[in-house]
């Protein structure tokens, strides 16, 4: 069997490479595409690695093969450079996914396809807990594209032509790395900077609810995606994965707590209100029950997030 990765030369991209690769998933080829040369995450033979512009005519549809069992469509453009760049953002994050999904049902019917959704799907009035059936009001463009494609993915499911699973991700933190044009960098950002002796700049209130997880907890879900029975699913293949609510305020004093004054000394306040008005329209409370039951797994506390980037990026980076 072929997994395929698209973004998978990205941060989430390689640890998702990484965490397939330490499963008990059986494969014979792991191909991770991405617009850069992704790098072999474990030197393992399984894995090749392809360049490609899947905006490009014909070149998502050329990925999917009858060996083709798996495929976990990462590849995006962000929040804040989709509501940027409007035609580029449903080029990438819209038409390229009914590329992927089409590719899959002229090649082989029920090709596992995991879909990379966002919390962005939501805004505006929303409960006060979400579920999974909560109506989708997206804010943003990035929102609409992503809201779109879960639509497709389950319309897809409901005829046959793949078998797929969309799992609707938290704000990820902390991110190793340097910050990117998603709207939610600040939140990987005002931690992994300080942590490294740099400032950093919070373009939110302390009191900004956020709806979080860890990179190894993400990793953990997505593998565990893979193996869920789509009698478990149900009609709607559409997953709020687990997470934890936190506030900006809680992940400063959980900073300080584990460092010093001096660390927190590094944050600095700059309101931005465009990024403001996206993040503040996402969820920060989340019912995880329905996530839980099918197998799929929580952090329990913010400071493990700052333990975990210190073992397992910080000190490498040093």
């Amino acid at each position: 069997m072929q997994i395929i990765i698209t973004g998978g030369g990205g941060f989430l991209g390689q640890k998702l490479a990484k965490g397939l690769l330490n499963s008990t998933l059986t494969f014979d080829e792991l191909l991770l595409v991405d617009q850069v040369m992704p790098v072999n995450p474990g030197q393992d033979s399984r894995v090749k690695c392809q360049q490609a512009d899947l905006s490009n005519v014909g070149a998502a549809e050329a990925l999917i093969t009858p060996q083709t069992g798996l495929v976990y469509h990462l590849a995006a453009i962000v929040s804040s450079h989709a509501e940027s760049d409007f035609d580029l953002g449903y080029l990438i994050n819209l038409d390229v996914t009914r590329r992927l999904l089409e590719a899959c049902r002229q090649t082989k019917a029920g090709i596992r396809f995991v879909f990379s959704s966002s919390l962005a799907v939501f805004g505006g009035q929303l409960p006060e807990v979400v579920t999974d059936s909560t109506a989708v009001t997206p804010q943003s463009s990035y929102g609409a594209q992503k809201a779109m494609g879960e639509l497709l993915v389950n319309d897809y499911s409901r005829k046959g032509f793949v078998d797929g699973v969309v799992l609707r991700l938290p704000t990820i933190c902390v991110r190793p790395g340097r910050p990117n044009k998603a709207a939610s960098s600040f939140v990987s950002s005002i931690i992994r900077e300080p942590l490294q002796g740099e400032e950093a700049i919070c373009p939110v209130s302390t009191d900004l609810s956020l709806w979080l997880s860890s990179p190894e907890t993400v990793i953990h879900n997505l593998v565990h995606a893979a193996n869920i029975e789509a009698s478990a699913l149900g009609k709607w293949r559409t997953i709020n994965l687990p997470g934890i609510h936190v506030t900006v305020q809680h992940m400063l004093d959980s900073l300080e707590r584990q460092t010093d004054a001096e660390t927190l000394s590094r944050v600095r306040f700059e309101p931005d209100e465009a990024i403001n008005r996206i993040v503040s329209s996402w969820p920060g409370h989340i019912d995880n029950s329905r996530a839980l039951q099918l197998g799929f797994q929580a952090d329990q506390d913010f400071d493990s997030f700052i333990s975990q980037f210190i073992i397992n990026d910080l000190q490498k980076r040093v």
